[in-house]
């Protein structure tokens, strides 16, 4: 036997205001907003599987059983290009900040060092009016190997790509952020029950076909007629004899 229905205060106050704004609505309608209010269901849709899930947090758990929403993968991270090594011969340098250009590690250092002090925040000098173009050429091998500097050592690191797009993320929670604001769309229960282009989540679909029955939804019109202010709607929704 089924227990009695109860709406309380605040699910009462939502049924009101969802019936004032929906007059035409029917009594199933309502018993569906009933119920995802009473038992908090939010319903999402996973366009891509083309299946309604029954929350957010449902679809992302069985995806991530299935391992469908993120792997673990290594990357190698290098710390930046030397810009002078031991096998530089030549070296171009700027004399306001000391930026470097080597001839074995820029495919074209002069360009590049020309470039580099005609906009260095640091030259103050100007000839005719624009930046000077002043720099230091040395092949001295002793002046090279002060600008020689230790590059560190590649490390390797765990990220996560998303099995959906294949992008990196740094942590499996931004593979998931970006899983709900981008592959996801929110439902409500009446959206669910008036579509039929979507199948429904198994587990789902077994919890609505419980829920939505005569019986269920002959319990749900008795505990409305305990409140004066479904009176109008009952009678719509009812046949009187």
């Amino acid at each position: 036997m089924t227990n009695a229905l109860t709406i309380n205060d605040e699910q009462k106050t939502e049924l009101i205001q969802f019936l004032k704004k929906n007059r035409s609505a029917d009594l199933v309608t309502i018993y569906l907003v009933f119920i995802e209010k009473k038992f908090e269901i939010q319903p999402v849709l996973f366009p891509r599987e083309k299946t309604i899930y029954r929350s957010l947090d449902d679809l992302i758990g069985k995806l991530e059983k299935q391992g469908k929403l993120w792997r673990e993968t290594e990357i190698t991270i290098q710390f930046g290009q030397q810009n002078v090594n031991e096998h530089t011969k030549k070296i171009y340098i700027c004399p306001f900040t000391g930026k470097v250009f080597g001839d074995n590690t820029h495919p074209n250092p002069q360009d590049a060092i020309y470039d580099w002090v005609s906009k260095c925040p640091e030259n103050k000098e100007r000839v005719g009016g624009l930046p000077a173009k002043r720099f230091f050429v040395s092949e001295d091998p002793d002046v090279i190997k002060n600008y020689i500097s230790e590059r560190k050592a590649s490390v390797k690191k765990v990220v996560f790509s998303s099995a959906i797009t294949g992008k990196l993320f740094n942590s499996k929670q931004a593979v998931i952020d970006d899983f709900k604001k981008n592959y996801t769309k929110p439902l409500t229960m009446v959206e669910v029950q008036n579509q039929n282009r979507y199948q429904i989540d198994e587990s789902f679909l077994e919890f609505i076909q419980k829920h939505l029955n005569e019986d269920r939804i002959a319990s749900f019109v008795e505990a409305l007629s305990r409140h004066k202010e479904f009176e109008p709607f009952l009678a719509k929704w009812v046949e009187i004899e």
